[in-house]
């Protein structure tokens, strides 16, 4: 543990951060799961709108730098494509 006090400060707000991006990257999985149970059951408008969520969530997280925007982009693509074979 730091004896400074800014160094204190310092790990207390990383330890925040840390939670609240563990806590984002838990729900963003959940909104992948959800589309991806839902293209399982061949649901084509309810994936659609899992997708919207899902592809929402992606982005705020690729903003915040929670992932890679290249990363990001890819995994919406991967979702996209989905929803296409399950579409045609």
């Amino acid at each position: 543990m730091p004896n400074i006090k800014s160094a204190v400060k310092r790990v207390n707000t990383n330890e925040k951060r840390r939670a609240q991006n563990i806590a984002f990257k838990s729900d963003l999985r959940t909104s992948i799961k959800d589309f991806n149970t839902k293209a399982d059951k061949n649901d084509v408008e309810g994936a659609k709108e899992a997708l919207l969520v899902a592809t929402k969530k992606i982005d705020k997280a690729a903003n915040k730098g929670i992932i890679h925007k290249n990363a990001a982009n890819r995994e919406k693509s991967r979702l996209a494509k989905r929803l296409n074979e399950i579409s045609a």
